[in-house]
């Protein structure tokens, strides 16, 4: 069975390791333990492509020919070609000797492409601390308030409700989400949530001047340094970033964001939107994400 790693540098260091493991006997060296991550990951055949398959987004139509005249260098996985499916049990372990086995960048940027349940409650004030916005007769959400309910909960900037308490809520305006949202129960609100699309996560490792390898400007990334982590592991230019460790950064400013980078342990994962998306998105939710809850979310 094959084995998944959060990044190249820890399958490099793994099958250095294994290599020794399996030495004879006068070469045999010490190895480096690779401890399985809880939970399993199951390993499944597919011939999708990089992104998920959409029709339509907040109004944007989604066509191949509009990926490929945006996003040319995004490539279909051949026949046969192995992916990640989380969330699954089975003998395939994710093995991260460098990132190591807990890391909490990639447990917190963890992408789910399909449907999640979230559960809150309301504050005090009878608010959970969230607005939506209605487009394209979806809805999505607008803000996040920075330590509300809402931010505990794990909604995010640009995430999609289907459902509240088992209403669906397809086709309402805000006003009527709203209402929604005031009727239910003070402690117990429970939305079904689509995770936004096109999203990508990648985990790197900075090197020792403690770099990863990519120039960014306004949050969107310009310039990849050639041999870098950040190269190696797939990251693509036209993209903007979204979550650093599973932290928003939305709205931040470059300054911001680069204290971010500085900040984080010497592995970090980044969450990546291809540009044309995410600009449509901004443009269509309005002009507060600067005022949005950028805090670290729980694990």
């Amino acid at each position: 069975m094959s084995s998944l790693y959060p990044s190249l540098e820890d399958m490099t260091v793994d099958k250095m390791a294994r290599a020794q493991v399996h030495a004879p006997p006068h070469a045999a060296q010490p190895a480096v333990a690779a401890a399985p991550v809880p939970g399993g990951v199951t390993v499944v055949s597919t011939t999708q492509s990089l992104y998920p398959s959409l029709n339509e987004f907040m109004g944007l139509e989604i066509t191949d020919e509009v990926v490929r005249s945006h996003m040319p260098v995004v490539l279909q996985h051949p026949p046969g070609q192995v992916v990640a499916a989380s969330g699954a049990t089975g003998a395939n372990q994710m093995i991260a000797p460098v990132s190591g086995t807990r890391e909490v960048g990639i447990l917190r940027s963890e992408i789910r492409q399909g449907v999640r349940e979230v559960v809150l409650c309301k504050a005090e004030n009878g608010k959970v601390g969230l607005a939506v916005k209605s487009v394209s007769k979806g809805v999505f959400v607008a803000f996040v308030y920075k330590g509300s309910p809402a931010a505990m909960a794990g909604l995010r900037f640009g995430d999609q409700i289907l459902q509240i308490d088992g209403i669906t809520v397809a086709g309402y305006d805000a006003d009527k989400v709203n209402k929604v949202i005031k009727k239910a129960a003070s402690r117990r609100i429970v939305m079904a949530v689509r995770d936004r699309p096109f999203e990508r996560t990648l985990t790197m490792q900075k090197d020792s001047a403690g770099h990863i390898g990519f120039a960014f400007n306004n949050g969107e990334v310009k310039q990849i340094v050639k041999d870098s982590s950040a190269a190696r592991n797939g990251i693509l230019t036209d993209h903007h970033l979204v979550e650093i460790n599973g932290q928003n950064c939305v709205g931040l400013k470059d300054k911001e964001i680069h204290a971010l980078f500085d900040a984080s342990p010497r592995t970090v994962t980044i969450t990546i939107m291809p540009t044309f998306v995410h600009k449509h998105m901004v443009e269509k939710m309005g002009s507060l994400k600067k005022y949005m809850d950028h805090s670290v979310p729980e694990l």
